[in-house]
């Protein structure tokens, strides 16, 4: 797999946080490589709330990793 994550810092909590999100989207890729399979699966937790909200718990996580490595951003809190 190419390097796809060179870096945790980024200039703003928005760029930060998108890169929550893509770090959360690479991790379920990794688990599920088959993009047929995970298109068969999508039906099943695109409407259920406890899948949107685990999701969310998964990105929080993330995010609270790149905040960390921005130091909370850039000047340190």
């Amino acid at each position: 797999m190419t390097s796809w994550l060179p870096t945790l810092k980024t200039s703003t909590p928005e760029e930060g946080y998108a890169l929550a999100v893509k770090m959360a989207r690479v991790a379920i890729k990794m688990t599920q490589p088959d993009d047929e399979i995970r298109g068969r699966l999508r039906p099943g937790y695109a409407e259920s709330a406890d899948a949107l909200i685990a999701s969310s718990q998964v990105v929080a996580t993330h995010f609270a990793t790149v905040a960390a490595a921005n130091g909370y951003w850039n000047e340190g809190v």
